[in-house]
């Protein structure tokens, strides 16, 4: 399906999208602003981190479009606490050039950027 489920011992279970597979969150310090950070590095070849940061708890999006504006690939999708969170995109099956990345949160797009895949 599209959870991943981890039995705890005598808390219960945890249950959190797939989609969080890969998602860290890199601080518990709450953000004032939403911010999509540049990627570093950039350019990159083949994979690049990616940081966001969010002042509350609510749905996020990250995806990543080419540059005819055709989405390639959705990092982050559920919901997330506030906290600063560090992905990462591997474009090894893609081809060199321009991509963006772009944030969503609450519905509402926040921030885009240009990165550069170069082989």
């Amino acid at each position: 399906g599209s959870s991943i489920f981890a039995g705890t011992d005598a808390q219960g279970v945890w249950v959190r999208p797939l989609s969080e597979v890969g998602v860290r969150q890199i601080s518990s310090e709450i953000p004032v602003t939403i911010e999509l950070h540049q990627n570093y590095p950039n350019p990159f070849n083949p994979s690049t981190k990616i940081k966001f940061e969010i002042p509350s708890f609510g749905e996020v999006l990250l995806e990543i479009y080419d540059a005819d504006g055709r989405l390639c690939k959705t990092l982050v999708k559920g919901k997330y606490q506030a906290g600063i969170y560090e992905t990462e995109f591997d474009a090894a099956g893609y081809s060199s050039g321009v991509y963006f990345s772009k944030l969503v949160f609450g519905g509402k797009q926040t921030g885009i950027r240009k990165m550069v895949f170069i082989k």
